[in-house]
């Protein structure tokens, strides 16, 4: 290298650094002087790692007194370039110094950064291309936002969340039954909804016990943080906003705090929101004379956010009118009358007939034919139905789907039932009926004596839990586990099952804790324990150690939190050391193991001491209500109604058959008369929609189909290498991150500093929730896809073709363009019309081989050059180049008009399509409404606008020399 003072040169190391001035040359050393950063080096002359600045003719170049030339020539004089050309402000010619250039240029265009010498390793432009090339194929995917979350294959689920996550603005009830997994149908449209920028901004607004279950479940199936927002979270962030809720995107707040606190309800409203999430939706309770403040609450909101979604699991539980109410908040233009919404709802029986013989394709009857042809009268199916008489599948379908969308509350409502979806196992009870200990009779008998009188309810719950009552009367240092029989038989049970997992559910974390020391100490059985008193990460080592396989936990001991938010249908034996006095706390607790998943048959344990409270309260459940081995719809109002008789009978410890079964008898009749009416009243027709027919299988394919591919392991193993991220295998197709000294990036997306497990695979992912499950959708994906997109990595590069069939010193230049249409998230864009990547390959002649020449199997060809050698290459060739780029741009250019007239007649063709179908719908299904045919008719104006100002950026090149 031959160096002169005021010479510029660039840092090969540091490109940060601006452009530097040589300063001092002394002996074997350079000094270059960065006067962006006022940064000195010293370099060694023979090894020094920077790269002359040499500009072209037709360069842009600009002076320190900020005015700019266009190149025309470059001469040299004393080592100094002084370059010719026309002043760009007036248009005189003009000279300029290299030693007077402006410090802070940066090589920003990939062709700068070529021929200024900023090349980059041979894997970096391969890995630019490849993430261009993922972000294009996602954005077009029909299936983004359904592949990431944390959640198994469940058809229904898919069909709701596709179906609701692509509507602009959704105001829908999920109204699935206990177990089918509302909160993930939820979580899957927000999902949506926020990754195609239909949502930006969301408020859920939970009961006040279920705020850290819907925080942890956004988090750890959806990579969403939420943040609750209570009393101190509002005064905190009052101090650096007058609205504490505009400090975060999404905000998590209870039920109870927005009722109670008027203050900051009314800065909750004053918010703008893009989509409301109401779970436990039943709690709002309507009467027209005066309607509860919940409902108040959440229908002012409502009024001013565009997305609702509710969700209860008992829709009319409250009562019809209540339900009714709440589907006002849906639409209150379509449910303004309520006489008129229960005479609609009185023809669903003959609807529902009509499509049973469409579905059991048996002959369709007078009647039920002149039901189809009154409910589609907009449409003339007389022909279909003569198909259909005739055997033609397909116009049998065609009728079915008409009905599905025009039918009542099909569109704003949804509801599965048990009965309806398959993969539930069955549950098989074993009561273990036990004596009360001598030391139980006698610390109850003696506080029963202490006087006060306490509710029904308050003593009931005391005579449920003698150990409790005999640690008060002892003191802490009681040792009520060492003879209680309850605790003898689990240990018996878990070493009959070897190595079977058991979940074990009780009232108490102290009960919980207590039991795990008597196991480990008495046959060093390994538990694990999950209460309340414990951290989120705490909980979650907890769940880990008993998913695990190896050297795990054998049993998990839960407090009742235990029976909320988390799953365990790995398992297949759940022991119930205690029973709950609600019965949907029976059903959570239950439905920990019985879920869509389950493969076995769930084991149903219960443990109760003979003639006392527990065997009232186990009775109540079996024989009353049949609540463990069947799904009780009916079980709180079954409590409600008979819940005074039922505690006293409970308190007193009165299993006299006399007044217990008259009881018992009483309520399993009601039972069945309940049961009956919830059957008649079964929408058949909704339930049939809300499992979204063939639609939802073929999702679950197509999702199966791209988690079984291997290009994303491939790529992100690939960037973790490139970008210094430690990878130790774990086994069980788990990987532990690290972040490594010699990282591209301060910080990985995602990465933590003390490192993170990832997979692939969902089943792990689902079986060991500690482990990230890496998908498409990953913030952490994502966010590696940006910082090579968004930056200069991997933008120029040189390498070498070893072809013995090629003269050596023949050339080829590879370009990447980038066709781009700007537009704001809501208009989803990417749909019609993403990032697109353009690929030129050019001889030296110009013409384009792309076509034929696939990038793979080329670059498989190609091998890596030095820098150095690089950049002699490209100073070579430099001039021959300049000219590739001119012809390359109008090649580009011809593609990229293609790009945008498929673009547009794919969007007109979609969108035309939604906004005629709506259009029609909205003539006989009052449920369409006039904001969401307007929004289409708009985004199908303002895309065609976005994509007629598609602009075209070269992105990318490589410069390839033949090589023998």
């Amino acid at each position: 290298m031959n160096f002169s003072l005021g010479q510029r040169w660039i840092s090969d190391t540091e490109s940060d650094l601006g452009l530097g001035t040589v300063v001092a040359v002394e002996g074997r050393n350079v000094t270059i002087l960065f006067p962006a950063t006022g940064d000195n080096r010293l370099y060694s002359i023979q090894e020094a790692p920077v790269t002359r600045v040499v500009f072209n003719p037709g360069d842009k170049i600009r002076s320190i007194d900020e005015w700019e030339l266009l190149v025309d020539s470059c001469t040299e004089q004393n080592g100094i370039l002084c370059y010719h050309g026309t002043r760009v402000d007036t248009d005189e010619p003009a000279q300029l110094k290299e030693t007077f250039l402006d410090h802070f240029i940066k090589f920003n265009h990939p062709q700068d950064r070529l021929f200024a010498g900023q090349i980059d390793r041979f894997e970096r432009f391969t890995l630019r291309y490849q993430t261009w090339q993922h972000q294009h194929q996602n954005q077009q995917s029909s299936l983004r936002g359904l592949v990431g979350p944390r959640a198994s294959l469940i058809p229904h689920q898919l069909y709701i969340a596709e179906e609701v996550g692509k509507r602009f603005a959704p105001r829908v009830l999920l109204s699935d039954e206990v177990g089918l997994g509302k909160t993930i149908e939820a979580g899957m449209i927000i999902h949506q909804q926020l990754l195609s920028g239909r949502a930006n901004r969301i408020l859920i607004v939970v009961p006040e016990n279920l705020q850290h279950q819907w925080l942890v479940e956004m988090l750890r199936r959806f990579n969403l943080k939420f943040s609750i927002f209570d009393e101190e979270r509002c005064t905190e962030a009052y101090a650096d906003s007058f609205n504490p809720f505009e400090t975060e995107q999404l905000v998590l707040v209870s039920l109870e705090f927005i009722t109670k606190k008027k203050t900051w309800f009314e800065k909750a409203t004053m918010a703008d929101w893009d989509l409301l999430v109401v779970d436990e939706a039943h709690h709002l309770r309507f009467d027209k004379n005066k309607p509860s403040t919940e409902y108040l609450r959440i229908e002012a909101l409502s009024q001013d956010i565009k997305g609702l979604i509710l969700l209860t699991a008992t829709p009319e539980q409250l009562g019809h009118e209540s339900h009714f109410a709440r589907l006002k908040l849906l639409d209150p233009d379509r449910f303004y009358d309520y006489d008129a919404f229960v005479e609609e709802e009185s023809h669903y029986k003959e609807v529902a007939d009509a499509a049973n013989q469409l579905l059991a394709e048996q002959n369709i009857t007078a009647q039920a034919q002149e039901t189809l042809e009154g409910l589609l009268s907009h449409t003339n199916i007389t022909e279909l139905l003569a198909k259909v008489s005739q055997g033609d599948e397909q116009a049998r379908k065609e009728i079915l789907s008409q009905l599905l969308d025009r039918h009542g509350t099909g569109r704003i409502l949804f509801r599965n039932s048990r009965s309806g979806i398959c993969g539930f196992p069955e549950r098989k009870l074993s009561a273990h009926p036990m004596t009360m200990p001598k030391q139980y009779q006698t610390a109850m008998s003696v506080m029963g004596n202490l006087g006060g009188s306490p509710s029904a309810e308050k003593r009931a719950l005391r005579a449920l839990f003698p150990e409790q009552i005999y640690q008060e009367f002892e003191g802490g240092s009681a040792t009520w586990a060492k003879f209680d029989p309850r605790v003898d038989w689990l240990i018996d049970k878990l070493l009959e099952l070897k190595r079977e997992k058991v979940l074990v559910i009780c009232a108490h974390a102290q009960t919980a804790l207590t039991l795990e020391q008597e196991l480990r100490e008495r046959e060093a059985i390994k538990a694990a324990v999950f209460h309340e008193g414990m951290s989120i990460i705490e909980r979650d080592r907890a769940a880990a150690f008993f998913a695990s396989e190896d050297n795990a936990a054998q049993v998990l001991l839960c407090s009742e939190i235990g029976s909320e938010g988390r799953n365990f249908q790995f398992a297949h034996t759940l022991v119930l050391f205690d029973l709950p006095l609600n019965p949907d706390l029976l059903e959570q607790r239950i439905g920990r193991l019985d879920r869509i998943g389950q493969t076995e048959d769930v084991q149903i344990h219960v443990p109760y001491f003979a003639n006392t409270a527990q065997e009232v309260l186990y009775r109540w459940y079996h024989e009353g209500i049949n609540g463990f081995e069947h799904t009780s719809s009916t079980g709180q109002l079954l409590y409600q109604q008979f819940s005074e008789e039922l505690l006293e009978l409970i308190a007193t410890h009165n299993c006299d058959e006399d007044e217990l079964d008259p009881l018992l008898e009483q309520v399993e009749k009601q039972n069945k008369v309940l049961k009956n009416k919830m059957e008649q009243g079964r929408d058949r027709l909704l339930e049939l929609h809300s499992s979204g027919q063939g639609r939802a299988e073929q999702l679950v394919e197509a999702i199966a189909a791209r988690d079984n591919e291997t290009h994303l392991a491939m790529f992100m193993i690939k960037i973790f290498d490139v970008f210094g991220v430690n990878q130790d295998d774990k086994g069980e197709n788990s990987i532990v991150l690290h972040p490594s000294e010699h990282m591209l990036v301060p910080s990985f997306p995602c990465l933590k500093d003390d490192g993170i497990t990832v997979t692939f695979d969902r089943e792990t992912a689902l079986a060991q929730e500690d482990i990230h499950f890496i998908s498409w959708d990953h913030p952490m994906v994502q966010g590696a896809m940006e910082l090579i997109a968004d930056d200069n990595f991997g933008s120029s590069s040189v390498a070498l073709l070893k072809n013995k069939k090629l003269p050596a010193g023949t050339f080829f230049v590879e370009l990447i363009y980038i066709a781009e249409a700007t537009a704001p998230n809501s208009l989803q864009i990417g749909r019609f019309l993403p990032p697109t990547p353009i690929r030129i390959l050019l001889d030296k002649s110009g013409n384009n081989l792309a076509a034929n020449v696939g990038f793979e199997g080329f670059n498989q060809q190609l091998s890596a050059v030095g820098r150095q050698t690089g950049s002699k290459l490209v100073n070579a060739l430099q001039p021959q180049i300049h000219s590739l780029i001119t012809t390359a741009q109008g090649l580009a250019e011809q593609q990229m008009q293609a790009l945008k007239t498929s673009a547009q007649a794919n969007m007109e063709v979609a969108l035309a399509d939604e906004v005629a179908r709506l259009t029609a719908l909205k003539q006989c299904n009052p449920n369409i409404r006039e904001e969401e045919i307007r929004f289409f008719v708009k985004q199908q104006n303002d895309l065609a606008q976005h994509i007629d100002k598609t602009q075209l950026k070269l992105d990318a090149i490589r410069l390839i020399v033949v090589s023998h």
